[in-house]
């Protein structure tokens, strides 16, 4: 599986990595997957937060077929490979996505659930007050916001304070028929959800991602994302243009960054390893069917140039859904993680790519079992000292999960 240069030479001085440091290889037999939580149908896709101030990330998700938005705890290293502490925060159908947001500023963690299917609205589930209730389920209150209602078929949510005013926005976006990005404005009151007004920003496809990256060093936040499918399609960046212009419905001004000719997937968006504090230089792109496309920002010019990479081996993976990057195996460099759909009989749909040689060598992460996978997220869940793998697998109800990295071994037994 051959690598172009220019993509091994940018990749190389740009992935924020550890020092390298002696490690176990990893071997290419898959690694020890363990169950957060299978109560449902259809898991679609983990977001992560602290939520309850213990400094461990904390998850969210929808379950898709099930019906179903669930919050789970992180129980910390030494109980990580038990099922989590969870609960569910409210019942709806066709959940695409969940996020957690404060929306009203009370200091408990709510989630925000965006629904396509027959239910086309958006909904916030507030959370219980008091830390004690957080994982008692009626202590939860679930409402639609009404400007979202029988709208579109929603996919994806951003929190972000877009306004300057009262607390937290939503970045919103959706598919299909009169599919777009957008943001809800938060009112005076958050929690009179029919104040809450819709503002639309651009048409869209299908949007995958939507990131906040200070993409042009102003030290504001931008909204990233990839929009798969349709006239529109691209992966782009989206600029505000002042919080009062914003208010005022003015128009953001769209970057685009390539992919006009692909179908982008999820994305992964890189800062230059020796200078961390400069905007975003490259963004890393899964593409339909089995590919990498590296978004190269060029240095004299405010365009983007483009590396593509097919991946080899077609037959004996699944197709392109997630990518990452990061130092898998602790020796210094960059690989990806790839997380894949249509994994189908002995195909593997969540594997990770070393670069040797020149060239990338595929590595086992999932192994066959699974069908498809979704939104890839990286932590040391075990506090080993390598990054292990979270993911959600839908067809066969793996549900959500992770994949313990077997780079080190782990720094007491579970």
């Amino acid at each position: 599986m051959r690598l172009a240069m220019p993509i091994l030479a940018v990749l190389a001085g740009t992935l924020c990595t550890q020092p390298a440091q002696q490690a176990t290889a990893a071997e290419d037999v898959p690694w020890q997957r363990h169950t957060i939580d299978n109560s449902s149908r259809g898991a679609d896709g983990v977001r992560l937060a602290d939520v309850n101030g213990d400094g461990l990330l904390d998850m969210t998700t929808g379950w898709e077929e099930g019906g179903v938005i669930r919050v789970y705890l992180n129980p910390g290293p030494q109980r990580a490979t038990l099922p989590w502490p969870a609960v569910t925060v409210g019942k709806v159908k066709s959940p695409e996505d969940a996020v957690f947001a404060d929306l009203d500023g009370d200091g408990a963690v709510d989630v925000v659930s965006s629904c396509e299917g027959k239910t086309r609205t958006i909904f916030v589930h507030w959370a219980p007050i008091e830390a004690e209730d957080y994982l008692n389920e009626s202590a939860w209150k679930t409402q639609a916001f009404p400007a979202t209602q029988n709208e579109q078929l929603w996919m994806f949510a951003l929190p972000l304070d877009v306004d300057g005013r009262n607390g937290v926005d939503l970045i919103v976006s959706s598919k299909g028929t009169n599919g777009s990005i957008g943001w809800l404005e938060s009112p005076d009151n958050p929690r009179d959800v029919d104040a809450w007004k819709y503002h639309r920003l651009r048409d869209s496809g299908w949007i995958m991602s939507l990131l906040a990256r200070d993409m042009d060093g102003g030290g504001d936040f931008v909204v990233v994302a990839s929009d798969r499918k349709g006239a529109n399609r691209k992966v782009l960046w989206l600029e505000n243009p002042g919080q009062a212009a914003s208010r005022n419905g003015a128009k953001w001004i769209e970057h685009p960054v390539g992919g006009d000719d692909c179908e982008t997937m999820f994305i992964d968006v890189l800062t230059r390893r020796d200078q961390p504090d400069s905007p975003p230089s490259e963004i890393f792109a899964a593409v339909k069917s089995v590919e990498i496309r590296q978004f190269i920002r060029a240095e004299t010019t405010a365009g983007w140039r483009t590396n593509r990479q097919l991946l080899s081996e077609p037959d004996a993976i699944g197709t392109a859904k997630s990518v990452r990057v990061c130092d898998v195996d602790l020796d210094g460099r960059p690989d990806f993680v790839f997380s894949c759909e249509q994994a189908n009989g002995d195909r593997h749909g969540v594997f990770w790519l070393s670069l040797e040689k020149n060239e990338l060598r595929r590595h086992s992460i999932s192994g066959p079992e699974g069908v498809k996978f979704d939104l890839l997220q990286l932590l040391d869940l075990d506090a080993d000292g390598d990054l292990d793998v979270i993911t959600c697998e839908e067809r066969t109800n793996l549900g959500v999960i992770w994949y313990e990295n077997p780079a080190k071994q782990p720094a007491s037994s579970h």
